[in-house]
């Protein structure tokens, strides 16, 4: 591995680099949310597990925007005197 790190390195790296963003969300959403899924079925684990994505993404979102002083436009202000379907 380390013959293959030297010769392919830029392509290694571009892999480390995915690699390392995908563990340091996945320690994120764990220290946020806890590590253990309270679901019994398969299914159900799944979905809360996907919840627990989403809820991640939601907080990003929100701090992102307190962090840069973003105004967010939502749906229902740009819908001000129009009659919503």
């Amino acid at each position: 591995m380390y013959h293959y790190y030297q010769f392919n390195r830029e392509f290694f790296l571009q892999r480390y680099h995915k690699r390392s963003n995908v563990e340091t969300t996945f320690s994120m959403i764990k220290a946020k949310f806890g590590d253990g899924l309270r679901s019994k079925t398969q299914t159900a684990q799944v979905n809360e597990a996907l919840c627990k994505v989403l809820c991640h993404n939601i907080c990003c979102l929100i701090q992102s925007i307190f962090e840069l002083g973003i105004e967010p436009t939502f749906w229902g202000d740009s819908l001000k005197g129009e009659t919503a379907c």
